[in-house]
């Protein structure tokens, strides 16, 4: 890997870390604070389009269901794009009440879209599916 990739794997790397740490702080302005302005979210049943809606969402599920939660991540893979795209692949999870462990059904998938806008690493686009699908 080149020395420009290893330090792009070093910022991308920062910028979903500082996502899962304002997460945990429940900060719903830090959680978008690396979001692109026309960031997308898309998950299980709804869109959040744009930073705003994002927030907006974030900031509902800290002040209810999300309150003193934080997340469990796990990087799969990361691939560029060129020179100012990448996918990131996680495996995550939420933490309900002080829990160490997600439990396997309460996993996901996720797909983190970032681009290198003026030197810096955004979230262009969020998504995430059960990591186990339900029976039909």
């Amino acid at each position: 890997m080149s020395d420009t990739r290893t330090a792009d794997l070093a910022a991308i790397q920062a910028v979903l870390a500082a996502s899962y740490q304002a997460w945990a702080a429940g900060d719903a302005e830090a959680v978008v604070a690396d979001y692109t302005a026309d960031a997308t979210a898309v998950l299980p049943g709804s869109l959040r389009d744009g930073r705003e809606a994002v927030r907006e969402s974030m900031a509902k599920g800290f002040a209810g269901p999300l309150k003193s939660t934080s997340t469990w991540n796990r990087t799969l893979g990361v691939r560029f794009l060129g020179r100012d795209a990448a996918v990131v692949v996680s495996e995550s999870g939420i933490l309900f009440g002080g829990a160490t462990e997600v439990p396997e059904q309460n996993k996901v998938h996720a797909t983190w879209v970032l681009e290198k806008r003026e030197e810096r690493w955004l979230i262009a686009a969020y998504h995430n599916s059960p990591v186990h699908a339900p029976a039909h």
